[in-house]
């Protein structure tokens, strides 16, 4: 997928190009607009790239210590989801720990997770973003 995106960065960089060679103001105007869209997916990709190397991370290090959520055993649906009910009592179960461990990174990781298999991504982020900063502030 980066590899398209670097591909498709080259294909918008020579457009723009094209563009602002024109001289006509109303396409230069564009071809700048095209130089930064390349600068924004640019900073995204890495972004995403960052989380996604210090998520893996913080699994390894979670399963390393025993941690790791187990899900196998949990009902799941046709598609392979794990069933609502069950994921919202994995995180009643999780969230519990944070109270007894607050400032354990391992507690917020596993409830990122859990707010996960619950359906509620932007929690999760949240919650991952956190566990991330405080294990790299304990490294």
């Amino acid at each position: 997928m980066c590899l398209a995106m670097l591909v498709y960065f080259v294909l918008l960089g020579r457009a723009g190009v094209l563009l602002v060679a024109s001289g006509r103001p109303a396409a230069i105007g564009l071809g700048v607009a095209i130089f930064l869209l390349p600068v924004v997916g640019l900073w995204a990709m890495v972004a995403t790239l960052r989380a996604g190397f210090a998520h893996q991370r913080l699994a390894r290090l979670a399963k390393e210590r025993g941690m790791e959520l187990d899900v196998d055993a949990l009902p799941r649906r046709p598609s392979g989801r794990i069933d609502r009910a069950a994921a919202d009592r994995l995180f009643d179960s999780v969230r519990t720990e944070i109270e007894d461990h607050p400032e354990d990174w391992v507690r917020w990781y596993r409830l990122a997770r859990a707010y996960d298999y619950a359906g509620d991504r932007t929690r999760a982020r949240e919650t991952m973003r956190k566990a991330v900063a405080m294990q790299e502030q304990q490294r």
